[in-house]
């Protein structure tokens, strides 16, 4: 029998976490295995923060993934805490705009860095039946999507990186666990007959949840409400009812009527939820990314904790594999700080909305001692709202 192809790291799931893990351990010298599976319906409207672009020169990508074809963000505005508009502009950061994503084009452009920088890249492919063997190497089944069929690799380690299911780390016993049911109905809206120039976002907040709504570089608009599933706003899903919600803000509906709001399509259903690991790394794995810990997208640090955390990864799954034993206790240490730096920020900015607090879904979110979920580099979320959108 031929043996099974060998690998020092398999890296599940083709995002930006799992490209940054790919791109740290191969920049480092590692043999590298990236498999993306490409399940689910594409991913819009998510944003980068200005900082994202330091971890990416760090990853040695910056050029090509933040080339043309995605929309600066120069902004972003809210109604959170009273009825007026605020504005924060990025005019005086000192690392220039952010970006609001073809998420897409910047994850295409991700894999294509890491083939480039010498990781094997299996495009729509799924990691399944991952076995330990007896000689502490892993054992790992690779479906290709497309109707290719199946082969088996081997390899030293195994990064997790597949999202919110946690696939590899639940499978070896990591416990999951959620931090709230916070759930996002969504639509795009087509592009207006006149571009818009403003490209900044903008959070709105209303009794039961709040709004979000972004330029997206196709110039289509993303329109999303964030709410908990089990209140009556989340159950009326049809396009009429959205519409009629949307059409009482007293900001975003300024926004959105230039596209046209007459033929809506139903909106789509997303989890929201701040969740993570009970631990991030066992007995030859490492999590990254959402299957780390994932975060409520009113801190906007959703794509710049997926890098963090896959560079951190790989780093510290290099200095392990090189035997050093404190590695992953110090990136398990990384991760825990960001979870309560979030979670101070979280409780902040829900704090500063009073006007519904006996409404179930604010209610829910008062002040509690407790560290919650999420969090993003050690940074604390910014006094005002600004939702990188999923």
């Amino acid at each position: 029998m031929t043996p099974a192809p060998g690998y020092d790291v398999v890296v599940a799931g083709g995002g930006p976490a799992g490209c940054a893990a790919a791109l740290a351990l191969v920049r480092a010298g590692r043999t590298v295995l990236l498999a993306d599976a490409g399940t689910g319906p594409p991913k819009t409207g998510e944003a980068l923060v200005s900082v994202g672009r330091l971890l990416l020169a760090d990853l040695g990508v910056a050029g090509p993934v933040l080339g043309s074809g995605h929309l600066p963000c120069h902004g972003n505005l809210s109604a959170w805490g009273s009825a007026a508009l605020h504005a924060v502009d990025f005019l005086h950061d000192p690392y220039g705009h952010g970006w609001h994503l073809d998420r897409p084009l910047f994850d295409r452009r991700l894999r294509v860095a890491a083939r480039a920088a010498g990781a094997d890249v299996a495009e729509h492919t799924v990691v399944r039946r991952p076995s330990r063997q007896p000689d502490g190497t892993w054992r790992l089944t690779l479906c290709d999507r497309t109707g290719g069929g199946e082969r088996t690799v081997r390899c030293r380690w195994v990064v997790d990186a597949t999202g919110r299911r946690a696939a590899i780390a639940v499978r070896s016993g990591a416990r999951r666990c959620t931090g709230d049911r916070l759930t996002a109905l969504h639509l795009l809206l087509d592009p207006a007959p006149q571009t818009p120039t403003d490209s900044r976002s903008l959070v709105e907040s209303d009794e039961d949840g709040w709004w979000y709504t972004a330029l997206l570089p196709s110039r289509h608009r993303l329109v999303a409400y964030f709410t908990d599933p089990d209140l009556p706003v989340a159950a009326a899903r049809g396009p009429e009812r959205f519409r009629d919600r949307l059409l009482a803000t007293r900001h975003l509906s300024r926004r959105a009527r230039p596209h046209g709001l007459s033929t809506l399509r139903p909106p789509r259903r997303a989890p929201a939820h701040s969740a993570h690991l009970d631990r991030v790394h066992g007995d030859g794995w490492t999590a990254a990314g959402d299957a780390a810990a994932a975060f409520d997208p009113l801190s906007s640090q959703g794509i710049l904790t997926a890098l963090y955390t896959g560079l951190s990864a790989g780093q510290a799954v290099d200095a392990r594999l090189y035997g050093d034993r404190a590695a992953l206790a110090d990136y398990a240490a990384k991760v825990a700080a960001a979870r309560v730096a979030y979670h101070d920020g979280h409780r902040a900015v829900h704090a500063q909305e009073t006007r519904w607090a006996d409404r179930p879904f604010w209610a829910r979110r008062q002040p509690t001692t407790g560290p919650g979920c999420g969090g993003c580099q050690g940074k604390r979320l910014s006094a005002t709202p600004g939702a990188g959108g999923r």
